[in-house]
């Protein structure tokens, strides 16, 4: 047990050092995240035995994992992307464009509703975010609303359609584990998440009646929004969400360039710009899979794993077991799907030893990754978002409510044994 929680001690102290220096001092900037993760990462390495040379390296495998290198290719492309459509006139266009079509009082839950569907069409979070959280930071500060709030909004809208879509990895990962279909899982999700997102929409709609829009409103520009119309096609479409985010630089140099917003040069410098802007978010992306992977080295997940096994009575307690299992284990990863790759079997194990239906026990899996993921300020998808609309992931985290609402639904269909009909 010492061990265990000598191997955990690492996430503590990075929790203690950012979130608990940030409580007191009521000031979420006092603390750099980067500096907590540093000093995390320092003493995770200290704390593993062997070899420096050795222990160094295990950190650095970490930082450099193909789904972290993904990753930051990713962050990569889609600094240069947002801040060459921001130079373009592509985001102010579209800010436009959005506050022109929407009543003043459907802003927030209109956002939601396109969250959900570009989500739900593409099956992933990231794409979503990307493409939708420029606009939202804009129309916050249009409307002179919280952009934390509208971050978070569309932070909450892509994990409906992650935690849905059939094409989403986690949902593959969660029925090939399980052995079920993904329709199937599919059926069992909707019953659980669908009131949830009901009852989120329409307290945005409620939200909403205070939001006043700007009286004059320019006007808007077609071809400037083209970039952000390709995007969200695109990956509607299917299209790797890298090839998207190319595409959509191509488009907003060309469209830059006939404007005469900016010469060649001046496209390059908002490029470079881009990327140095992601910055912070590409340091913390490797420090965050370097210090996962000493505590995974050190067997903290596995004695996660163990300790909760243990705690088993009966099929409402199995369910319960699987669910903290792989909402700990995200948390220790930082990754929904390798969450759900970590915990399939032992889940699919218990499933079968205390009689919990396989889609249910797939649907659980997802929909708690998708909620863990949706809540933990150093999650890639938050520290996107963050870093798309230059706050701070911390900041978003009391506006995050259909993450809450769905990990409250997905508790209310372990203790109600709901739906009947797979419980």
């Amino acid at each position: 047990m010492r061990k265990g929680l000598l191997a955990l001690s690492p996430f503590a102290l990075f929790i203690g050092l950012y979130l608990v220096t940030s409580i007191i001092t009521r000031d979420f900037y006092k603390m750099p995240i980067t500096v907590a993760f540093i000093v995390a990462g320092i003493y995770a390495i200290a704390i593993t035995p062997g070899m420096l040379r050795k222990r160094i390296s295990v950190f650095s495998r970490g930082a450099g994992k193909p789904e972290m290198m993904l990753m930051i290719w990713i962050f990569v492309l889609a600094g240069i992307f947002a801040h060459t459509a921001k130079v373009m006139g592509a985001i102010d266009a579209s800010v436009n464009l959005m506050l022109a079509l929407l009543p003043s009082q459907m802003l927030l839950a209109g956002l939601f509703l396109a969250a959900c569907f570009v989500s739900l069409s593409i099956g992933t979070s990231v794409g979503t975010i990307v493409a939708l959280t420029p606009i939202a930071a804009g129309v916050a500060s249009q409307t002179g609303l919280s952009v934390p709030m509208f971050a978070a909004v569309v932070v909450g809208g892509s994990y409906f359609g992650d935690n849905l879509s059939f094409i989403s990895d986690t949902t593959i990962i969660a029925t090939q584990t399980q052995g079920c279909k993904p329709s199937d899982k599919f059926r069992v999700n909707s019953f659980i998440v669908a009131p949830a997102a009901i009852i989120i929409l329409i307290v945005y709609v409620l939200m909403g009646q205070d939001v006043v829009t700007p009286q004059q409103i320019p006007e808007v520009n077609a071809w400037k929004v083209l970039p952000y119309v390709v995007v969200l096609f695109s990956a509607i479409c299917g299209m790797n969400v890298m090839a998207v985010l190319v595409l959509g630089i191509i488009l907003t140099g060309v469209i830059g360039l006939l404007n005469g917003t900016f010469d060649a040069y001046g496209w390059l410098q908002a490029m470079g710009d881009g990327i140095t802007g992601m910055g912070e978010l590409i340091i913390i992306t490797l420090l965050v899979g370097g210090l996962l992977e000493i505590i995974k080295h050190n067997g903290g997940i596995d004695f996660i794993i163990d300790r909760l096994t243990r705690c088993i009575h009966g099929k409402r307690g199995a369910e319960l077991t699987v669910a903290a299992l792989v909402s700990v284990v995200d948390v220790c990863t930082a990754n929904n799907t390798v969450a759900i790759i970590t915990v399939g079997s032992i889940a699919r194990k218990i499933g079968v030893k205390y009689g919990i239906d396989p889609r249910k026990c797939a649907s659980l899996l997802d929909t708690f990754s998708c909620f863990t993921q949706g809540i933990i300020p150093y999650g890639g998808q938050m520290l996107m978002a963050a870093g798309l609309a230059s706050i701070s992931p911390i900041s978003m985290m009391p506006y995050l409510y259909y993450p809450y609402a769905l990990g409250f639904a997905a508790l209310l269909a372990i203790i109600l044994r709901y739906p009947r009909r797979y419980s």
